[in-house]
């Protein structure tokens, strides 16, 4: 109770030592932060809303700083001692820690402050500038102001912002959930270190320098969180044992030295663009399979708890191609969740000259992509892009690294400089811990209470998290529980968070922070 009014009158120190918990399980927690955010829903919404206005954007040091400092403030005042971990030219990581009486367990929860860059021509509204719409805005949601105290909250409306699901969902989820147990009284049952770092989307290119420069603060920890990515397409909670590795490369592909007119000199001049539509198409056989030799060989097997995940996991692959409107899906039909187990290649970008209303009758000098490969486990990426460069070279192209100059370029018919992005490889936690028991029964205690279901255990998701780092480098298991919700334009202009997916958050952290 000590904290608790602590917390309610603003005064708490960082750092101060917790009174001895009351008895709690995992399904008092999720009725105490159920309760609480019923209490102070509105509040909750404002708060997430004014973190949501701050840009955050990796590149941008300065802004990136702020957000960082008001994320170390606010773990301050709810009994963390928090700082930041500083690295020269990165952003900081925002560390803290909240040691729990009598603890035999430290859980650590990853969240990541960054998100994608917004153009805000391609947003229906301010990337920054939170909107709340009555419903998504494809089912005819209309804007509506933030609610005052006391005023009811539709767990279906939704908040458009950059980072609104990707990542400051948890962040807005989190400190609610720690209220609510201070308001109660209640201590959490581990001991918890927060660590939310400031670069995920760029790469995460200081991660493991941090991981190694402060080793001490995190030796302890038995189990990383990482509160990360949406819900399961069915709209079930969802528990992710790995994660696909990411790299990329960037092609540009020559033609004429300068832009040619294209009457002058169609039918004679090298098109960059055909060019490189051909060496692009030569990658896929026509179900969507990647035709670059020895691409699937070193995918590792899985193991027979993956396998019986597998055959119990939803069959939802036909409401997905509904909503998305997909005539077809590529692997001759194979489910999504077998497809996510394998190495992708992604055409994520194309550039040569211009199209709609700037087109003009000409051959450009050159054609781009952007080419991002997802990886699996047994999979190393640089090796992943030796791959697709022996494939490119087997198609008659010269590779160079830098800008080519004209006598390169009358010495190869097919020109193309390769740029490689940096990456990382992908990683996967078994299924079978006994820490994963006791957070699946979080998941499903905080989705009853929520009303999303019975919780879904992936052997891997989609997307990436540099978890390798933790998993390899600190030899520590690492989980990912998903909250946003699956449609959320993640990555996207117009991101979003349906309220019932930050509700839930709150459920599943009340859940966890007390799970026996």
């Amino acid at each position: 109770m000590r904290l608790a009014r602590a917390l309610r009158g603003g005064a708490l120190a960082a750092g101060l030592v917790l009174v001895a918990p009351a008895a709690a399980s995992a399904t008092d927690g999720v009725a105490l932060a159920h309760a609480y955010r019923e209490r102070h829903a509105a509040r909750i919404l404002r708060e997430y809303a004014d973190l949501l206005r701050l840009p955050n954007v990796a590149a941008n040091l300065a802004d990136v700083r702020r957000v960082a400092e008001t994320l170390r403030d606010r773990l301050a005042a709810h009994g963390a001692a928090a700082e930041l971990l500083e690295l020269d030219g990165a952003p900081p990581v925002v560390f803290g820690r909240l040691d729990a009486p009598g603890a035999t367990r430290t859980l650590a929860l990853y969240v990541h402050y960054d998100g994608q860059p917004a153009d805000p021509a391609q947003w229906r509204t301010p990337p920054f500038e939170p909107v709340l719409l009555t419903a998504a805005r494809e089912a005819g949601g209309v804007a509506r102001p933030l609610p005052a105290d006391g005023e009811p909250v539709d767990p279906e409306w939704r908040l458009y912002a950059r980072s609104a699901s990707d990542d400051k969902a948890p962040l807005g989820a989190l400190f609610p959930a720690l209220a609510a147990l201070a308001e109660a009284g209640i201590a959490p049952t581990s001991n918890l270190v927060f660590f939310f770092e400031g670069e995920e989307e760029a790469g995460s290119p200081h991660l493991g320098e941090s991981l190694d420069r402060y080793r001490d603060r995190i030796a302890d920890v038995d189990t990383w969180l990482f509160l990360d990515g949406p819900v399961h397409a069915s709209g079930r909670p969802q528990i992710a044992f790995g994660v696909r590795g990411v790299t990329g490369l960037e092609l540009t592909v020559y033609g004429p030295a300068r832009p040619l007119h294209s009457g002058h000199y169609g039918n004679w001049a090298p098109v960059p663009g055909r060019l490189l539509a051909e060496l692009l198409a030569s990658m896929y056989d026509p179900d969507g399979r990647v035709a670059v030799a020895g691409f699937y060989d070193d995918v590792a097997p899985l193991g027979a708890a993956e396998r019986a995940a597998l055959a119990n996991l939803p069959a939802d692959d036909e409401q997905l191609r509904h909503e998305l409107g997909l005539a077809e899906t590529e692997g001759g039909g194979a489910p999504l969740a077998e497809r996510l187990l394998l190495p992708a290649l992604t055409i994520q970008g194309l550039a040569s000259a211009n199209v709609g209303t700037l087109a003009q009758n000409v051959i450009p000098a050159t054609a781009s992509a952007n080419l991002g490969i997802r990886l699996v486990q047994g999979n190393d990426p640089a090796k992943m892009q030796d791959l697709v460069e022996a494939h490119i070279r087997s198609r008659g192209f010269h590779i160079v690294r830098d800008e080519p100059d004209l006598a390169t370029r009358r010495a190869h018919a097919k020109l193309v400089r390769v740029a490689r992005a940096t990456g990382y490889p992908a990683a996967r936690t078994a299924m079978d811990l006994p820490i994963a028991t006791r957070i699946a029964a979080a998941a499903r205690a905080a989705g009853a209470a929520s009303g999303l279901g019975e919780p879904v255990l992936l052997p891997g998701m989609g997307g990436s998290l540099p978890l390798y780092l933790f998993s390899e480098r600190l030899g520590q298991p690492c989980l990912i529980v998903p909250v946003a919700n699956h449609d959320n334009n993640q990555h996207a202009p117009n991101e979003n968070l349906r309220l019932a997916n930050l509700w839930y958050a709150i459920d599943l952290y009340g859940a966890l922070l007390t799970m026996p």
